[in-house]
């Protein structure tokens, strides 16, 4: 069992999503977001760039890994790209491919990259790449780009800027679910995910980086959306349901007018264990300052 390389660089037909005004707003609020950017109907939360790629990246997706490989994925990692903020209203040309392969010992990886451009004048609004793991998959080549670096910058904890803290709700993942569209039952159905090996309900990986996403506006740009121009994360463990999440922002310097931000998330073990565990790894955003 093996990725087809020949379905890397294959573009999807195009499709369209128009940002309602009270999804963004409920996606907002599914996510414990009051920004007042969101709540006056300016902006769309950032990270609801998921919510128009969602049926592109799943397209790709299977067009590109074997069915029997489904139920062996989980989110590796997500970076979002914006050209400038997500507006309610917003009508967005969406297009998706698989962009590369990356095979290992324990299993592979595939990116996904997915493209919003604003329908009125074909102008980019967004770009975001979406990396899943496919455990035990190990077999076949690797293939395609490199997609755009991450990495924590070890230098930059010496540069701490602060941390921000974000409370998981009891009912967070079904507020999520309705939200973005993931209806995935090991967020909503205590039984599916004790049957695929979780301890109880997870957070939805997507729901807790939009949390670092207010860590970063609360802490550097004035509570600003239309400053965040590059957010990425990598999944590294799970969020659990009346728990905190406590995301930490260290300054990596400035490039092309940006600042340069690395972060980390932090969130207590299952049942409020009060071990905390790295959830979020190699978080980057990119400021406009």
């Amino acid at each position: 069992m093996a990725i087809d390389l020949s379905k890397l660089g294959v573009t999807s037909e195009p499709s369209r999503f128009t940002i309602s005004p009270e999804r963004a707003l409920e996606y907002a609020s599914a996510t414990n977001d009051p920004n007042p950017a969101y709540t006056s109907g300016k902006y769309a939360p950032p990270v609801f760039a998921v919510v128009p790629a969602f049926e592109a990246m799943g397209k790709a997706a299977a067009a590109t890994i074997p069915p029997e490989a489904m139920l062996m994925i989980v989110h590796g990692e997500q970076d979002i790209h914006l050209h400038r903020a997500l507006v309610p209203g917003d009508e967005l040309e969406v297009t998706g491919e698989a962009f590369n392969v990356r095979v290992g010992s324990t299993g592979t990886r595939v990116a996904f990259r997915v493209g919003c451009a604003d329908v009125k004048d074909g102008s980019p609004v967004l770009d975001q790449y979406a990396t899943l793991f496919i455990r035990g998959m190990s077999d076949g080549e690797s293939g395609g780009p490199d997609k755009p670096d991450h990495t924590f910058p070890e230098a930059a904890r010496e540069n701490k800027v602060g941390t921000y803290t974000v409370h998981v709700d009891d009912d967070q993942t079904y507020r999520y679910a309705e939200a973005s569209g993931d209806m995935n039952p090991i967020h909503r159905d205590e039984a599916v995910a004790k049957s695929v090996g979780l301890p109880g309900i997870i957070a939805h990986g997507l729901c807790t980086m939009a949390m670092c996403s207010q860590a970063v506006l609360a802490l550097v740009a004035d509570k600003d959306p239309a400053r965040l121009r590059r957010l990425a994360v990598r999944f590294s463990k799970n969020v659990f349901p009346g728990n905190d999440v406590h995301t930490t922002l260290y300054s990596a310097g400035t490039r092309d007018g940006r600042s340069l931000y690395a972060f980390e998330a932090v969130s207590p073990g299952f049942g409020g264990d009060p071990a905390a565990a790295d959830v979020i790894k190699n978080g980057w955003a990119e400021v406009d300052s």
